[in-house]
């Protein structure tokens, strides 16, 4: 077990997965990542994971040039579902059990998430990809994974960026950015850190899960974060 880590969410953005390409789905870069997943799965860590879905469709982009929020945000939670079944694919195909669970229903495809069925998977020691979003417009895909963290009782929610943590502004814009090492929920609101939505945030401080951002850009990060030896960010 890496540091006493149990059962982990796993949030990664839609953008990551683009890696070097403008636009869709990178298949190399979902293959490392699957890599990396496995690694920590090995060592016995049950994992949950939650893909976003901004390298297909963006809603809160596509409401800004006039389509109507929920519409938007609808065709963004198919895209989700798009990733988490390429996601799906690549991590079985390095030999990790993975079950992809849609918020909306569409069981030709994917399981639909039911709350006590995920943990049985967890239990089981598969990995589970929560897909869709919570089902519903209007809230991200940071605040549904934090949903889906708690609900499966996971001890700690991750979120994988292309920088090393969380800063006091933009660190691709900023060269003299500040890292913070650790933060409370409190001050990425009050300090208005573009991290992730308020609600997630929110959501997370009102159940006391612990947040980590951290880079996932170089191979072995995650493990590396687990084994507490990596950078990151620390939001208690």
């Amino acid at each position: 077990m890496l540091k006493n880590f149990h059962r982990v969410l796993l949030k990664i953005s839609g953008e990551f997965l683009m890696g070097d390409r403008d636009y869709g789905l990178d298949v190399k870069t979902v293959d490392r990542i699957a890599e990396e997943v496995k690694a920590i799965r090995d060592f016995g860590v049950e994992v949950c994971i939650v893909v976003g879905g901004g390298n297909i469709f963006r809603g809160v982009s596509a409401a800004a040039y006039g389509m109507h929020r929920a519409a938007a945000d609808n065709i963004g939670m198919l895209a989700t579902v798009m990733n988490s079944i390429a996601f799906q694919n690549s991590l079985e195909r390095v030999g990790v059990d993975t079950r992809v669970m849609s918020a909306i229903h569409m069981p030709n495809i994917c399981e639909p998430y039911i709350q006590r069925k995920a943990i049985r998977h967890l239990d089981k020691g598969r990995v589970v990809i929560c897909a869709a979003g919570s089902g519903n417009p209007y809230f991200s895909t940071d605040t549904a994974a934090v949903l889906r963290a708690l609900e499966t009782n996971c001890e700690t929610f991750i979120k994988a960026t292309k920088v090393d943590g969380v800063f006091d502004s933009d660190p691709i814009k900023n060269p003299n950015a500040k890292f913070l090492e650790k933060l409370s929920y409190d001050e990425v609101i009050d300090k208005n850190i573009k991290i992730m939505d308020h609600t997630a945030i929110t959501l997370a401080k009102e159940n006391g899960i612990p947040m980590i951002v951290f880079s996932l850009k170089e191979k072995g990060n995650l493990e590396k974060v687990l084994l507490r030896t990596g950078k990151y960010s620390l939001i208690i």
